[in-house]
């Protein structure tokens, strides 16, 4: 306000503030011409222009000119890349399959973190401390969250290549659900572990649950043999690789390293341990007299003539 009364007590009258005078003509009527005087008098004073405003959002581009019709030979290469999907596609197992959605969703998670506007958002949601303004749905979202390409890539491909056996002993459907619930699990064990140490930072990343899938497979089949990513010509035991990764995660855990999230790494293979020793037996399949009523209940209301159209 101090530069606008300057101008008001020391300009002339006639070129006071002319910014403000500019940006008001798109709102005012322009003034009719004045009237020719007669000869001799002097000349008229041009008439301003109104000021168009200028708009918020670009106008769309427009589209190339049509050069003619275009030759059939532009469909080959959409065809042989539908083809090649659909080849792909059908190549996979069940496994492989069913975690492409989850990979799917791993990478829609890291593409919002490189959204300057998400920020916020994804570090309330999408990461996992107990200090956090949100807590109980960080801890299966923050399960598809990773900010690192390196780290989305190491665990994308370890859960790839677990995927076949995984889905082999446990099927799909149970799959699923013990993926989403290892990453409950997990994060959970992670909030003990920072609530008793008084370490309040932040964690992400699927690694909790991947580990329980790396525990189940080398508890049920500990004589396969696996191979370290960058080292495919060092090959070991599955259930040696168990015993080590163990061991790591629960010093790692009692020194205090912050490297990994330990705590999580370790709730998550002991839940894939228990899982398929004990969880297998008392909860999936006595969970059948649940399902059995479910459907009972869909039938009654099916033959009323209630939500066909849904069952």
């Amino acid at each position: 306000m101090a530069w606008w009364c300057w101008a008001r007590a020391g300009a002339p009258r006639t070129r006071r503030l002319p910014v403000l005078l500019e940006q008001r003509q798109g709102f005012r009527r322009a003034r009719p011409p004045p009237a020719e005087s007669p000869a001799g008098a002097a000349e008229a004073r041009p008439v301003p222009q109104p000021h168009r405003r200028r708009s918020l959002f670009p106008p769309p581009p427009q589209p190339p000119p049509h050069t003619g019709r275009p030759s059939p030979q532009r469909l080959v290469k959409p065809l042989i890349f539908a083809v090649g999907i659909n080849s792909w596609w059908n190549s996979l197992t069940e496994g492989q399959r069913t975690v492409t959605g989850i990979i799917a969703a791993n990478v829609f998670v890291f593409c919002l973190w490189r959204l300057p506007g998400m920020r916020r958002v994804m570090f309330t949601y999408f990461t996992s401390n107990p200090s956090s303004k949100a807590v109980c749905s960080p801890m299966l979202l923050s399960t598809f969250s990773h900010f690192s390409l390196f780290h989305m890539a190491a665990n994308m491909y370890v859960l790839w290549s677990f995927s076949s056996s995984i889905v082999s002993l446990l099927g799909c459907e149970q799959f699923i659900a013990v993926y989403l619930s290892a990453g409950v699990i997990s994060t959970f064990v992670s909030y003990v572990a920072k609530m008793a140490t008084g370490r309040f930072e932040p964690s992400l990343g699927a690694s909790g649950a991947i580990m329980t899938v790396l525990a189940a497979v080398c508890t049920k089949i500990p004589e396969a043999k696996l191979a370290i990513i960058f080292l495919p010509m060092v090959t070991f035991t599955a259930g040696s690789a168990l015993k080590a990764i163990i061991a790591f995660d629960t010093a790692g855990l009692a020194l205090g390293w912050r490297l990994f999230d330990h705590a999580a790494h370790l709730g998550g293979a002991l839940f894939g341990m228990w899982y398929v020793t004990y969880g297998h037996e008392l909860i999936w399949k006595n969970r059948e007299p649940l399902v059995k009523a479910w459907h009972e209940m869909r039938t009654k209301n099916t033959g009323k003539g209630g939500g066909g159209r849904f069952s």
